[in-house]
């Protein structure tokens, strides 16, 4: 697998996948915060399997000049 979620994809992932559980762990939010976990996933693996279907890519893209 390769990386295809980039960085602030990827803290913004991490950061509404723990509000979302931490909602439903609460209470506040129904049974559907514990979909949380796909975004906490994704952003956590740094893999998105939509972004892979689609061809999307939110890395950086490197440019080395030797």
């Amino acid at each position: 697998m390769k990386s295809n979620v980039g960085g602030i994809d990827r803290i913004l992932r991490i950061a509404i996948g723990l509000v979302l559980l931490g909602l439903a762990f609460a209470g506040v939010i129904g049974w559907w915060g514990y979909l949380g976990l796909i975004p906490l996933a994704t952003g956590l693996l740094g893999w998105c399997p939509p972004y892979a279907i689609f061809g999307w890519n939110t890395c950086a893209t490197r440019t080395d000049k030797a």
